[in-house]
């Protein structure tokens, strides 16, 4: 967990990336600006990253794409690097990025190894890497964002919500999932639709049944608040609260 947290500046919770050790290579789910300084500070092999998901253009989740190509141009741990690259997200990444890299000439697709883009559509299956599977829900957040399904060879499987609002039918795409990583914006009375608060997320558990549920993107306002004990309230099953620099096993 490299980023529990919003794009509100806080002293414990960086804004939004989870890194993922996979059998066949490693991904990262969503890349916020301080995204690959987190990784390298968690130890993390962000130099041999193997592919980013991108789940919508909001910046607390895309703003570290363009600063990172900026480093591995001239990063000594990625100069001998050949493999590719792979970004995955909705559709309206690769412009996005290509805006990025006008807005300075800053070159970013020049690299020593491959960057490849590919969008991905709401309902899609495709192959992120070998043995990991993923598929793509549209969620009510933003025109473009969507929700990740991650199936790996192995059996092991993780949903990530990113931001979202309410909607039942996210529940089924999440049915089962030994990971359920979920938005949960604020604790009541949300101050907005397309975010979730602790009910609700409560109730997309209930109707998942997930193994295990984790919840992220977390505001400020549950400083203080025994989130799990909350959650507990609600729902039954096991629910874990993001901290950054969490590690745990799916």
């Amino acid at each position: 967990m490299l980023g529990s947290g919003t794009s509100v500046p806080h002293p414990r919770r960086s804004s939004s990336a989870h890194w993922l050790d996979a059998s066949g290579g490693t991904l990262l789910l969503d890349i916020s600006a301080p995204a690959v300084h987190r990784a390298a500070e968690e130890g993390c092999d962000w130099a041999g990253l193997d592919a980013v998901w991108v789940s919508h253009f909001h910046l607390d989740h895309v703003g570290g794409l363009a600063p990172f190509l900026f480093g591995t141009k001239y990063a000594p741990e990625t100069r001998g690097r050949r493999k590719p690259l792979h970004v995955y997200g909705p559709r309206g990444t690769g412009e996005l990025l290509r805006k990025f890299d006008e807005a300075g000439d800053y070159k970013l697709f020049e690299q020593p190894f491959p960057v490849r883009v590919r969008e991905v559509a709401a309902g899609e299956g495709f192959e992120i890497f070998e043995g990991l599977k993923g598929s793509a829900f549209k969620t009510p957040h933003t025109g473009e964002s969507l929700a990740l399904r991650l199936e790996e060879a192995g059996g092991a499987s993780l949903v990530y919500t990113s931001d979202t609002g309410f909607d039942e039918r996210l529940a089924e795409f999440a049915r089962g999932a030994g990971l359920f990583l979920m938005e949960c914006s604020f604790f009541r009375t949300k101050p907005i639709e397309t975010h979730l608060e602790l009910e609700e997320a409560m109730r997309l558990a209930s109707l998942a049944a997930p193994r295990r549920v984790m919840l992220a993107h977390l505001y400020p306002e549950w400083d203080g608040v025994d989130i799990v004990a909350e959650a507990g309230k609600h729902w039954d099953g096991e629910v874990i609260e993001a901290q950054d620099g969490l590690r745990l096993e799916v």
